[in-house]
């Protein structure tokens, strides 16, 4: 598991792929991309009978740069990291900061690729991944990238309850006029305070809980930690939201009803 942390402290936990997803993925990769080449090949030699031998092999140059080099570097940059392999292998191309990787990325990573890959018959790709932490191999060491595991366990849902010592405020205070980007904002440090910086945490919390003071009435009982104020709030405007929304449905259920009984037509 790697961990990246940016720039409002959030720890986005990422997983690197295995060197053999990495393997699996760059062998079904090089497979897909030789059966390309003899296709083309084979189209070639059927239509350029007339060709001399110079065109043929100019052709045939140009045929291996298109296979090896030019479609590879398009398919990673038109999908943002992804190939027909890694789509296979569960896998995704990413920057060292997590962001998606960009022509440049997938320029330097397909240049360097026909030298350690096709060259070298992987033994340059294979030599440099064994020893690097993520299995990056050597054109992802030069473009700042390596390959993270797509298919990842999905995390479960983070239940926000009032806490049991300000239900009875809660239930009685005047949270209408929240914003909704403040309430959003309440809503998503919620969910990820638990990976967030300790400190970092306490000081957004304390933040958000300032800024949600100016819309709420009255103040929490003293000595309410900001944790246990946004929790409060949120869960609180969520149960409202929730009752205002079933009513709603209720009287438009109702209105449908009382529209059927109506005698329409002769």
């Amino acid at each position: 598991m790697g961990s990246i942390i940016t720039g409002e402290a959030v720890v986005l936990e990422l997983r690197p792929a295995s060197f053999a997803a990495r393997a699996l993925g760059l062998l079904l990769d090089v497979l897909f991309n030789i059966i390309l080449l003899v296709l083309i090949l084979l189209g070639i030699a059927a239509a350029g009978q007339d060709l001399d031998e110079a065109a043929m092999r100019a052709l045939t140059l140009a045929s291996v740069v298109f296979c090896f080099v030019i479609f590879p570097v398009a398919v990673e940059t038109l999908t943002r990291g992804l190939s027909l392999g890694k789509l296979a292998a569960g896998l995704r191309v990413v920057r060292d900061d997590g962001g998606a990787i960009r022509f440049r990325h997938a320029v330097i990573r397909g240049l360097t690729g026909f030298l350690e890959i096709y060259l070298t018959l992987g033994g340059l790709a294979i030599g440099v991944a064994l020893f690097n932490s993520r299995s990056k191999r050597l054109g992802d060491i030069l473009a700042g990238t390596y390959a993270l595991r797509r298919r990842v366990p999905v995390e479960a849902p983070v239940h926000v309850l009032v806490p049991p010592q300000l239900q009875a405020w809660a239930s009685a205070a005047d949270i209408g006029r929240i914003p909704d980007a403040t309430a959003r904002q309440a809503a998503q440090f919620i969910r990820q305070a638990g990976r967030m910086a300790p400190l970092s945490a306490a000081g957004m919390a304390a933040s958000i809980a300032t800024e949600l003071a100016g819309h709420v009435a009255p103040p929490p009982p003293p000595g309410t930690s900001p944790d246990h104020y946004l929790a409060a709030v949120t869960a609180e405007r969520r149960h409202r939201e929730l009752a205002r929304l079933r009513q709603a449905r209720r009287r438009n259920s109702a209105t449908a009803e009382r529209l059927g009984r109506l005698p329409f037509g002769p």
